[in-house]
């Protein structure tokens, strides 16, 4: 997502708020107020982004609108106004120097890979990076799973980046399929496998089967996949914990901590099936009941906003 350079303008009658539905949201401090960043709408800026198609190397060519022909740009031309208060626009020479001697993250699936390769391609502006590690997320990967995103690479699963002039990494390490988790606590679990397409599933616990979704001619319990992608969040934040309860009196005596941000179910962002090759048409953001949210989408949303409160609440101040 594009962020703009200068101080935003409006240009046209602004988009409704991005948010549907209940849940809890981060309210961040702002000038001495409190604001919520996810309680607004996009604004037309005239002026554009930091990056493009053409500026930026991480773009991948097979999502390259500007490379593919479109001859348009004003799809690039918007940015976020919080109802509270103003957005500072992205500074990348601040968030390098943020993030000096830290590592970043992205785990998840396209959307998340979007996100980050975005990330990447504002920080360019400032100090380009040196990609130092590319491997696929697994020793039979291939790319004839299904995954919704369509980038048929492999080897696009895990890749690193550094920042050599302030000792920053950024790591879009995305999960095989759209989740990918081992279950138990030996570590010998297999990984479970897509929950979200109709397509065979067989789900194992401890290595052994406890139900399988959309295999009639198995004999298995047949299982929802609702359930199985709850356990996987759960198992997942879990692990989160852990790590963090495990590391936490090293990060307190060098004066450092870890930021975790739980993002929701990642509804389809481009027009067209999840097994077709789609495209990306629109010119300007959904309005208000312009897009209604698909039930699975919505379930899914619902599931993963109950785990990061529970698992919250779990960890109580720490969390």
């Amino acid at each position: 997502m594009p962020f703009p350079s200068t101080s935003p303008q409006q240009h046209r009658p602004p988009s409704p708020p991005s948010s549907q539905g209940g849940g809890r949201v981060v309210v961040v401090e702002h000038g001495g107020q409190r604001c919520d960043y996810s309680d607004g709408r996009w604004v037309f800026e005239p002026r554009g982004p930091l990056y493009n198609g053409t500026s930026c190397s991480t773009i991948k060519d097979g999502q390259n609108c500007m490379a593919h022909g479109r001859p348009d740009t004003g799809y690039l031309r918007w940015r976020w106004q919080p109802a509270q208060c103003d957005l500072p626009a992205f500074d990348p020479p601040s968030f390098l120097r943020l993030i000096r001697n830290k590592h970043v993250a992205f785990v998840g699936d396209s959307m998340a890979r979007n996100q980050a390769e975005s990330l990447l391609c504002l920080l360019a502006t400032s100090e380009p990076p040196d990609l130092v590690y590319r491997g696929s997320s697994s020793s039979n990967s291939s790319d004839g799973d299904g995954e919704g995103d369509g980038d048929g690479d492999s080897s696009s699963k895990f890749r690193r980046w550094v920042f050599p002039a302030h000792n920053a990494t950024g790591v879009p390490g995305r999960v095989r399929r759209a989740v990918d988790v081992e279950f138990g606590s030996d570590g010998r679990g297999r990984p479970l496998r897509r929950a979200l397409v109709p397509a065979p599933g067989i789900y194992r616990e401890n290595d052994e089967i406890v139900g399988c979704h959309y295999c009639p001619e198995l004999n298995h319990t047949d299982t929802g996949f609702f359930d199985v992608f709850r356990k996987a969040i759960k198992n997942a934040l879990a692990e989160v914990r852990r790590v963090f309860e495990s590391s936490s009196s090293a990060s307190a005596s060098a004066g450092t901590g870890r930021v975790v941000a739980a993002t929701t179910f990642s509804p389809a962002h481009f027009e067209g099936e999840w097994d077709k090759a789609g495209a990306c048409p629109k010119k300007d953001p959904y309005r208000e009941g312009e897009k209604v949210m698909q039930y699975m989408d919505n379930e899914m949303r619902r599931i993963v906003l109950e785990e990061v409160a529970a698992a919250a609440a779990a960890a109580g101040d720490g969390g």
